[in-house]
């Protein structure tokens, strides 16, 4: 008889990707009780250092992805300097158990659902009783009873297990009016890849490739482009399975990607093409990366049309901007260019309404597996896109366990309670500016302007703005001052984090990812933003005197959202320095409630 162990927990989510990740961490810091259940030994799913796919979301011009994914960013560039992928992994768990509110189970598959069936409301006729997992390095069962579940897994694991509704495979023209070949829906997907990583050395390194490789020449690279000098080459389209089950077929699959990864080492290193004498493998991808298998049916189904005519929503909890970009079936065997590149309006909104399911009651959903067609898909399924769907997902289930509400009843009652939350949590809203308290508009800040008390915390072309905030000398105060003792509830701080990180070193490339595929001898190391405020002071003026209210000489995050509850008759912020050493120091917003 295996052990077995009972958990209760107000949320559990299922899968530790990013999205996963995001929706634990935004749970567990609006109260929630969190079981964070992962089959891997390690953090970070399609982005770990198991499978090592770049994150990437919507581009452009300051339309980074910010909230907690912008916070594991600054602090990567902080403690991993050369990208480091171990590193990168101590990150990610290190972001997880800091927070008191999870349990974490890593090495835990789940495995199995209790549901009960009835009318659950608002069409809902599922309602999950608890889940159960199993963690191989204990031999241990743990059966979690939530309130509300995430299915964060990216395959769908819950769809299966508890009988919610999904798809899969490429909708026809016609059922959505998309712009797509498709005639007939089909079950074809996006595919899998096993990834390499090279390292450049000073010295020649042989490489002999084993019995099983798979004997590539230039002909297989048509259209591919390979270069192991260049900083955007990443293998990503070492890629199979798309015309098979990527699920079911996985293993099968992987015995393909594997040889034909090794192969394409071999050919790198010994076609005499690459001038790759000097290049090792550094790291050879066992786990396939996945980029398509189950999307679960909410109550919206996103569609190619919402995103390309930039359809608003009333519900927008994210956003996207990546383009459309499908993956042919046959993957790297597909004889032409292997995916297509269309343009996306970014940002684009993303609704709740998609990332919760049309028939179970307590069931979430975010990651590459929300309610969408293949098409949209294409687009939303990056990683920093699903993190902002995970800390939107979280963050609506901490309102649904503190008021008693299913996933739905969050739509109905909370759903301004929920945009709000996001965005005094840094997370963008496309159509949406952060509120303010009119006290805060009344108040002329002192040394300051309104574009620091106007709820919008980066310039952007939504906001029709070219500048945010203003740059100060270093040590000068920004201040309001009432006069008179007024109540303040909590103090929002946003700085320059260099959301188009030009600030950093190398290409584009290099700036703009967490992490690098292939090292060569030059690639640089990294740092914090130069942008970025270092050093801060919050004071408030009581009944009591001036208090310092919160300070840092070591600040990493962009934006702060302090609770204060207490009657003051002014507040100051004063910036004393930043990562860059330079005398000024950039402040998007300083506002209060």
């Amino acid at each position: 008889m295996l052990n077995k162990k009972v958990i209760d927990a107000d949320f559990c989510v299922v899968g530790g990707g990013l999205a996963g990740i995001c929706a634990a961490i935004a749970a567990a810091r609006n109260g929630a009780r969190v079981v964070l259940m992962h089959e891997r030994p390690v953090l970070g799913g399609n982005a770990s250092s198991e499978i090592r796919m770049w994150i990437c979301g919507a581009g452009g011009e300051n339309n980074r992805e910010t909230g907690i994914v912008e916070e594991i960013a600054l602090e990567n560039y902080y403690r991993n300097p050369t990208k480091n992928y171990y590193i990168w992994d101590t990150v990610l768990y290190d972001f997880v158990i800091r927070e008191k509110n999870i349990t974490l189970l890593l090495n835990c598959t789940c495995m199995d659902a209790e549901t009960k069936n009835g009318d659950f409301g608002f069409g809902r006729s599922i309602k999950i009783s608890s889940i159960t997992g199993y963690q191989m390095t204990t031999q241990t069962l743990y059966e979690v009873h939530a309130k509300n579940y995430a299915d964060c897994s990216g395959d769908s694991i819950l769809a299966p297990l508890t009988g919610a509704e999904f798809r899969i495979g490429r909708e026809s023209a016609e059922e959505f009016g998309e712009d797509t070949h498709v005639k007939k829906h089909d079950n074809l997907t996006m595919g899998n890849s096993c990834l390499i990583q090279g390292r450049e050395t000073e010295r020649p390194i042989k490489f002999t490739p084993p019995s099983w490789s798979t004997p590539l020449k230039r002909e297989d690279f048509m259209y591919r482009e390979t270069d192991i000098h260049n900083e955007y080459e990443n293998f990503w389209y070492l890629e199979l399975g798309g015309n098979r089950d990527t699920i079911a077929d996985a293993e099968d699959i992987a015995r393909e990607l594997i040889p034909l990864a090794v192969g394409t080492w071999d050919y790198i290193k010994n076609s005499g093409q690459f001038n790759a004498d000097n290049w090792e493998l550094d790291f050879l991808g066992f786990l396939p990366g996945k980029r398509e298998s189950r999307r679960m049916v909410g109550e919206y189904i996103i569609t190619e049309k919402d995103i390309t005519s930039n359809r608003q929503f009333e519900d927008t909890v994210a956003y996207g901007g990546w383009p459309l970009d499908d993956h042919f079936p046959d993957g790297f065997y597909h004889k032409g260019t292997p995916n297509t590149n269309f343009y996306t309006p970014a940002p684009y909104c993303i609704p709740y309404r998609a990332m919760y399911s049309k028939n179970v009651s307590n069931l979430f959903f975010a990651g590459r597996n929300i309610s969408m067609t293949h098409m949209a898909m294409s687009s939303i399924r990056v990683m920093m896109t699903c993190a902002v769907m995970g800390q939107a997902v979280g963050t609506a289930a901490a309102l649904a366990a503190n008021f008693g509400l299913s996933p739905h009843e969050v739509y109905l009652k909370k759903l301004t309670a929920l945009q709000n939350i996001l965005t005094d949590s840094d997370c963008l809203i496309p159509n949406m500016k952060r509120d303010i308290s009119d006290l805060c508009k009344n108040t002329a800040v002192i040394n300051g302007n309104d574009t620091l008390k106007n709820g919008e915390d980066r310039p952007h072309k939504i906001y029709n703005t070219a500048y945010c905030g203003v740059t100060i000398k270093n040590g000068t105060r920004l201040e309001y001052n009432f006069g008179k003792l007024e109540p303040v509830s909590s103090v929002h701080i946003t700085f320059d984090s260099d959301l188009n990180r030009n600030t950093l070193p190398g290409g584009k490339c290099e700036q703009t990812h967490s992490m690098r595929c292939n090292t060569r001898l030059d690639s640089p190391q990294f740092r914090v933003p130069a942008t970025l405020c270092k050093e801060f002071i919050l004071e408030a003026t009581t009944e009591n005197g001036t208090k310092v209210i919160f300070k840092t000489k070591n600040n990493l995050n962009r934006a702060y959202n302090i609770p204060l509850n207490k009657k003051v008759s002014s507040l100051r912020l004063v910036p004393i320095s930043n990562w860059g050493e330079s005398d000024t120091t950039a402040v998007f917003s300083f506002d209060f409630k």
